[in-house]
């Protein structure tokens, strides 16, 4: 999925306990993404369907535009774009550009600094917290100048997923900039604030891939994200996960995926709370299938499992490109 040449890095924020339950991802919905209104099952990050946003060629409109798109497409709520967040956004990206760094971190004394942690340039850029809140941040670097190609490499990559799928923020920023040498840096920041956003229904999940998604790719790259999800190997399958409400824990019985008509499921690498060190969301969980899956094929995906020990499954089919 990612291509080498270009050289995508992905950082996901490590969350901030010192924040009411801050928290790094979920996500939700009904059924096989049931109740999203009129889900158009989505052509690719290039292909445009009838929903899909018109590129501005600004790398952080055209990115914050697709995260709501492709949120929209599962029954998510769409983020409210805020300009002070925006600012915090930019911000950190230029600090990137000027010292050539990925991080979610700056230095003081350094050139562009504008605070430590999210939470510092999210304050200083005159942003106000209320309680409960929750914030997030999710970084692409790449020579791809399209915005809509780096938000829909940071929605591949699993563990930024998580923040982008998280369904109870409510707010949004995002910032980019670009060296002399054509070379991006694009950072979007999340956030609920004075109480979550409504999210999802209570006891539902929402899925990535959704029910009847086609184009899906068909792998994915894991030495591109950090940290890495699957550490013993690169190229992987694309990988499949179940979201809700970050104050609502996910327990996963079941999870596999198997090519349709098969009766074999795939060997998958099982990313959930207590499975994983690198998932410190309650709220979410995904499989990674441990090779690449097949062009033009569809796979079917079994979920078992419980939201707040109430019990839920889902069961849903999608097809790669």
């Amino acid at each position: 999925m990612m291509n080498s040449m270009l050289r995508v890095r992905q950082v996901a924020l490590a969350c901030t306990a010192a924040w009411a339950l801050v928290a790094c991802g979920g996500g939700g919905g009904g059924g096989s993404n049931a109740g999203a209104p009129n889900v158009t099952p989505s052509t690719g990050f290039s292909g445009q369907d009838a929903s899909a946003p018109t590129a501005t060629n600004n790398i952080a409109t055209d990115g914050l535009n697709w995260i709501n798109y492709r949120r929209s497409q599962i029954g998510m709520p769409v983020l409210a774009r805020n300009g002070v967040i925006d600012t915090a956004a930019q911000g950190h990206s230029d600090y990137q550009r000027i010292n050539n760094v990925v991080t979610h971190d700056q230095t003081t004394g350094k050139t562009g600094y504008t605070g430590a942690r999210l939470q510092d340039r999210l304050t200083n850029a005159g942003y106000v917290f209320g309680q409960p809140n929750a914030i997030g941040e999710v970084i692409s670097a790449t020579s791809n100048g399209s915005g809509f190609y780096m938000a829909e490499e940071l929605i591949t990559a699993i563990y930024h997923r998580f923040v982008i799928f998280e369904p109870v923020f409510r707010e949004i920023g995002a910032g980019a900039a670009t060296t002399s040498a054509n070379y991006s840096y694009f950072t979007a920041d999340f956030v609920a604030n004075s109480g979550y956003g409504t999210g999802i229904a209570t006891g539902t999940i929402v899925t990535w891939p959704f029910n009847g998604q086609t184009q899906v790719a068909p792998n994915f790259n894991s030495d591109y994200e950090e940290p890495d999800p699957v550490p013993d190997r690169n190229e992987v399958g694309y990988p499949v996960s179940v979201h809700t409400n970050l104050t609502r824990k996910l327990t996963v019985q079941s999870f596999t995926i198997r090519a349709h008509g098969s009766n074999t499921d795939l060997a998958t690498r099982l990313l959930a709370q207590g499975q994983d060190a690198n998932t410190t969301t309650q709220s979410a969980a995904a499989i990674v299938p441990l090779a690449r899956l097949a062009s033009a094929t569809t796979y079917d995906v079994s979920f078992t499992g419980a939201v707040d020990g109430v019990a839920v499954s889902r069961s849903w089919s999608f097809t790669t490109k």
